[in-house]
Formats: C-alpha cells, sequence, structure tokens
C-alpha cells in the first residue's frame, strides 16, 4: 500500500531543492553582479557626489585656516588652552 507523501515530507522535499539548487544559484549570481558592479567602479552620481563633498573639505580647510589666524592675531595663547 503506497502512502501518499505527509505535508513534513512536502516541506522538507522543497527546502531541500531550495538548499541544493535555489540557493547556490542565486548566491553565484548575487556575487557575480556584485563583483561586476566593483569592477566598473563609482557610478556618475557618485563620483559627482564625491567632488561636491571635496570641494566642501577644501572650503571647510580654508575656513578654519582663517579662523585660526583670526585666533592668532586677537588672541596670541588660544592653542594653549585647547
Amino acid at each position: 500500500m503506497e502512502m501518499e507523501p505527509s505535508f513534513l515530507q512536502t516541506v522538507t522535499d522543497l527546502l531541500k531543492v531550495g538548499v541544493f539548487f535555489v540557493l547556490p544559484l542565486w548566491l553565484f549570481l548575487h556575487y557575480r553582479w556584485k563583483t561586476a558592479r566593483a569592477r566598473t567602479g563609482l557610478s556618475d552620481d557618485d563620483l559627482h557626489r564625491l567632488q561636491q563633498l571635496q570641494q566642501t573639505a577644501v572650503r571647510l580647510e580654508e575656513r578654519t585656516q582663517v579662523l585660526e589666524s583670526i585666533l592668532d592675531d586677537k588672541a596670541p595663547d588660544w592653542r594653549k588652552h585647547s
């Protein structure tokens, strides 16, 4: 007498298919896509944002130098207190 597969057996079989076939394929494609993207470098938007951040950093550095020179003139001992 042949028995029908139980619900638990069906779920177990589906998990086996997922673990042995779907998961490795998904991992392979996922990391292949990530590697390909890493090789292409930054996107145009990323490069634009990076340039903006670099310009902001340069402006902040200039401001810091100006403020330090003002402090050097007005309060020569300010560096000793920092």
